[in-house]
């Protein structure tokens, strides 16, 4: 197994290029958080024309609603969510400068589409390790939406955040070579 990749947000088009589907990498640095109810809000904003609660540009979003810090925690457990309930959102976000998501899951054509297009990585986190995964996790604070409470969009200060490449900008799929690999393996 090859050391993990360090990265750190924002990226540019040629950080994301760097990055091919199943590389190992360690998130360190700034990433957001937002679900269904957020993106929905966000997309709302984006057709009214008002600004977002932050500037997407090079940024992450990972699709997360942790649960409830315990006294002493930053936040409670913060493992992924199904990353294709976004899909609907993630072409017009990854069109304003989105470079990266992260969450559990595959992700449909219009999406891989908008990745390639654009320049964007998609990267899973495992599912399972949600308390492990919160260790990572040194800051979190609430930035809109508080209303939603878990579903909230937080900024998220992380520290060696594992996460997989599952698709890259090129059209690469971790989904479709493990298939493949398998395939031939039988």
């Amino acid at each position: 197994m090859t050391e993990p990749i360090r990265i750190t947000p924002p990226f540019t088009s040629a950080d994301i290029d760097k990055l091919k589907a199943g590389d190992n990498v360690l998130i360190t640095g700034v990433i957001y958080t937002a679900r269904d109810a957020a993106h929905k809000r966000l997309i709302a904003l984006l057709d009214k024309g008002e600004k977002l609660p932050f500037d997407l540009k090079g940024q992450v979003i990972y699709y997360v609603g942790p649960t409830p810090a315990k006294p002493g925690q930053v936040i409670g457990s913060a493992g992924p969510t199904t990353s294709g309930r976004m899909d609907a959102y993630t072409p017009r976000l990854l069109e304003l400068g989105l470079k990266a998501t992260l969450g559990k899951g595959q992700r449909s054509e219009e999406v891989l589409d908008a990745m390639k297009k654009h320049k964007a990585v998609y990267m899973a986190a495992v599912g399972g390790a949600a308390a492990l995964i919160s260790k990572c996790i040194k800051k979190a604070e609430i930035i809109a939406y508080d209303d939603l409470g878990a579903e909230a969009i937080r900024r998220l200060e992380v520290v060696d955040f594992p996460a997989i490449v599952v698709n890259d900008s090129m059209g690469g799929d971790l989904f479709t070579q493990g298939t493949q690999k398998y395939r031939k393996a039988v």
